[in-house]
């Protein structure tokens, strides 16, 4: 039998382990429908709530001062990261064309410092309908895990509860792809732990982004690489604001990457990631 671990990516702090549980394994067998495979069975799908246990521990992550909710200003330090992942990613003709125009907001926060609005700006004409400012958004998270190792070490410890000799499968899908790929890689887990684990599966991954990568300890130039022979796939819609738009096999020959297609609506969408076939392929291999 499958047994797959799940790393849930951003904006779940208000969710549960049971509801993302029932969401994933929904969505992972529609794509499984698709192939005329079975559904997954009961207990088959393990999936830690992080964003959970931040809420617990952190004094600033709780229910009534929630510091990577909308409404909460950004700091200085979360907007000179969104400018470095935005530098490092904005098409340069795209910010020529907007560099000699007045700073219209057009909804964002006016308090953001100019570089950046310009940068969101330019963004937003390669990712339409807010794509910059969801990308600022999801950085705030994403930066969180990378500057703050002591809770990020129990979102790892909190992840590597759940493996067992059994897994064969790791899905992660945006920050937590990122998380996914940093416990594998630290040799964290024990070996009977991971002895059964044949392939990593990342969607939507912020991996694509040289400061994202940095924060791993992870030179320019330098390969990701996974330990032992473990196969990794890598998910990516073009439209995908959190990933550039890019995949990650440029980044490294272990990598496989397959393009899917999750509509206009939300290219970053969870759910939408886990129905695809591509994703359902690699269960399939790993149920024969």
């Amino acid at each position: 039998m499958v047994r797959i671990v799940g790393v849930h990516g951003i904006r779940q702090s208000r969710t549960s382990k049971a509801q993302l549980t029932r969401d994933w394994s929904r969505a992972l067998n529609g794509g499984l429908g698709e192939l005329d495979m079975p559904e997954l069975s009961g207990g088959a799908l393990e999936l830690p709530h992080w964003t959970g246990l931040l809420a617990r521990g952190a004094n600033h992550l709780g229910p009534v001062e929630d510091f990577i909710d909308s409404a909460a200003p950004l700091s200085e330090e979360e907007a000179d990261f969104a400018v470095k992942a935005l530098e490092e990613i904005v098409r340069q003709e795209d910010l020529a064309r907007v560099q000699q125009l007045e700073l219209q907001t057009l909804g964002l926060p006016q308090l953001w410092p100019a570089r950046l609005t310009r940068l969101v700006m330019a963004y937003d004409l390669r990712f339409p309908r807010g794509g910059g400012k969801l990308f600022v958004s999801a950085m705030r998270e994403v930066r969180f895990y990378l500057y703050e190792p002591d809770l990020a070490a129990q979102v790892r410890a909190l992840v590597a509860e759940v493996f067992c000799a059994s897994t064969s499968v790791v899905i992660g899908h945006s920050l937590g792809s990122v998380i996914a790929y940093d416990l594998l890689r630290r040799g964290e887990l024990a070996p009977d732990q991971t002895s059964g684990v044949r392939t990593l599966v990342t969607c939507g991954s912020p991996l694509a982004i040289p400061s994202v990568r940095r924060r791993l300890s992870i030179a320019d130039g330098e390969p990701l690489k996974l330990p032992g022979d473990i196969e990794w796939v890598n998910v990516f819609d073009p439209a995908d604001f959190i990933t550039g738009g890019t995949g990650l096999s440029a980044l490294s020959p272990e990598v496989t990457d397959t393009e899917v297609d999750n509509g206009i609506g939300d290219p970053h969408s969870a759910l939408r990631y886990l129905r695809a076939t591509s994703v359902a392929r690699v269960i399939a291999d790993d149920c024969r």
